[in-house]
């Protein structure tokens, strides 16, 4: 009787995952948008408050019209957007001198420090995210990352998330 036997073969090695840029750029993004939501989720904010408290404080006295174009977002979602910062006390609206149908937006005293919180959070955070690279790598990934969301004409310091939020 002839046993032969086939040689016994392994499970091919699973395939290795996505290793395109475009890949790790989503990765590291979702993976450092969780962070930053815990680091700041004990200020009782969101990731999107403070995209909005960044843009009140960078232009103040901008419309709830104005800021609905930079985002990108029809103005009636503004009006939620901004009512939910004026119940925690971070933004006021104030009526245009120039035009009594508008309000103006700006960041209360307590808006302020929120925000000075948020600024030394997201140091930190950003400290901890790119602890592999040297200050000068840093820099040059920076400046990298800036010229593909140029190319790609990203609006600079606004979350294209805006656009999607529900």
């Amino acid at each position: 009787m002839n046993s032969s036997r086939q040689p016994h073969t392994t499970d091919p090695a699973p395939a290795a995952g996505p290793r395109g840029a475009a890949f790790l750029l989503a990765q590291i993004g979702a993976h450092a948008a969780g962070l930053f939501a815990e680091r700041i989720g004990h200020l009782g904010l969101t990731p999107a408050d403070v995209g909005l408290l960044r843009m009140v404080a960078g232009q103040p006295g901008r419309s709830q019209r104005a800021l609905a174009e930079d985002l990108g977002v029809v103005p009636s979602r503004v009006v939620a957007l901004i009512d939910a910062l004026e119940g925690k006390d971070l933004v006021e609206r104030r009526r245009s001198a120039e035009d009594r149908r508008n309000y103006e937006l700006h960041l209360t005293a307590q808006g302020k420090r929120a925000l000075g919180a948020v600024s030394r959070a997201a140091a930190a955070h950003e400290d901890a995210l790119l602890a592999a690279l040297d200050p000068e790598q840093r820099t040059h990934l920076r400046g990298l990352l800036e010229r593909v969301a140029a190319e790609q004409e990203l609006t600079p310091g606004v979350h294209p998330g805006y656009r999607n939020r529900a």
